[in-house]
């Protein structure tokens, strides 16, 4: 492709409004795309105008290298804050600005653009590149969860997220988690508060408990860094002179592999069974979001490949990196197979979910080169 016509596949996907749901119009999009061009795609199916779309290049091999981004976008927010619409693609001054240029439809484009052009210059490769795009990333890693339940990723040898990285390598992340306690109470007038129960007083219990746990966690991981937890979002009570009889905590949480998920939960749970065996009080903890960790291989042939192919393009050596943000490398690495990940694509994670959001048009093209260096390189190794 020209690069005009590559920078109008990242206009087109832009301007689609996949705000939390609606990828499947950017699936169609990409699935017409690649059979303009002679490979084929299947979309599966996840909801109501919502599929991922899986496809492949190449043949039988002893190799398969998957390359995965996420459809979805974040909210445009305020968008009297943006220079330009948000999904109106605008380029200028060589940036495209625009909801999802960076956070990531640049990096999916560059993916399905260089499998598109190593097809059509009939390269031979020793493997196969499998696409894996995802729905709901942004809200719980939904199309990830799905495929591997259902297999896609069983097959992969390694695999290439193209979140925007920096230019960096990431090849681990920390955990995520995130949770909703509801306090239940007894609504009393505020000038008798003995004939009600307080249900803030009772969620403050369960914040103290556990701050004081993570004031206790020593443990450190030399790569990922701490723990961490923190209260979000907080609500409770609806007139100043009654006594609440309903309150609720959010919290997130990153783990590492010294504090990990299952801990965490445990830890969780005993601190709720303590509680709510106090008099009056009554509390529900849910787990609405549960990621684990990624720790893959900083010298993977994968990471290795990634660097060499970067630096042949643009000049420049990269490092590898760790991170704290999850991706769908959290779900994916739950494949019946361990294979190593890595996160690296066009973009600077710091333009993510900002209002004049953009990519350089310069790193876009670049990418999808490194990405075709990549596909051929992995695919050739013994």
């Amino acid at each position: 492709m020209e690069q005009q016509e590559r920078l109008q596949v990242l206009k087109d996907i832009v301007n689609i409004d996949s705000t939390n749901g609606n990828e499947e119009a950017v699936a169609d999009y990409l699935a017409k795309l690649l059979k303009k061009h002679g490979i084929d795609s299947q979309k599966v199916q996840f909801a109501e105008n919502r599929a991922s779309l899986v496809s492949e290049i190449g043949e039988e091999g002893k190799r398969v290298l998957g390359v995965s981004g996420h459809m979805d976008v974040v909210d445009a927010g305020d968008v009297s804050k943006w220079t330009y619409p948000p999904f109106e693609a605008t380029e200028k001054d060589g940036k495209l600005y625009g909801r999802g240029a960076t956070d990531m439809k640049s990096g999916l484009a560059a993916m399905v653009i260089a499998m598109i052009e190593l097809q059509d210059e009939k390269k031979t490769l020793s493997g196969k590149v499998k696409l894996l795009a995802t729905v709901g990333e942004e809200i719980g890693e939904l199309g990830a969860e799905q495929l591997t339940s259902e297999g896609y990723a069983d097959d992969l040898d390694a695999l290439v997220i193209g979140e925007p990285s920096g230019p960096q390598i990431c090849y681990a992340h920390k955990g995520s988690m995130n949770y909703t306690v509801t306090s239940y109470g007894k609504n009393a007038h505020s000038s008798m508060p003995e004939f009600g129960v307080n249900a803030i007083d009772n969620l403050m219990l369960f914040y103290n408990e556990v701050e004081d746990f993570v004031a206790s966690v020593k443990d450190t991981n030399p790569l990922l860094g701490n723990f961490t937890h923190n209260a979000t979002v907080v609500s409770g009570g609806n007139q100043v002179n009654s006594i609440p009889e309903l309150a609720k905590l959010q919290g997130n949480i990153r783990t590492i592999p010294e504090v990990d998920n299952e801990k965490i939960q445990q830890v969780f749970a005993d601190i709720l069974k303590k509680l709510n065996a106090e008099k009056d009080v009554k509390l529900e903890l849910v787990w609405d979001y549960d990621k684990l960790p990624v720790f893959s291989d900083k010298d993977s042939d994968i990471a290795r490949i990634g660097q060499a192919a970067y630096e042949r393009r643009t000049g420049q050596k990269i490092q590898l990196v760790t991170a704290a943000g999850t991706t769908d490398a959290a779900e994916f690495i739950k494949a019946k197979k361990d294979f190593p990940v890595i996160i690296f694509g066009p973009g600077v994670g710091e333009m993510a979910h900002q209002a004049d959001e953009y990519v350089s048009t310069e790193n876009y093209n670049d990418m999808i080169e490194v990405y075709k260096d990549m596909m051929v390189d992995f695919l050739s190794e013994k």
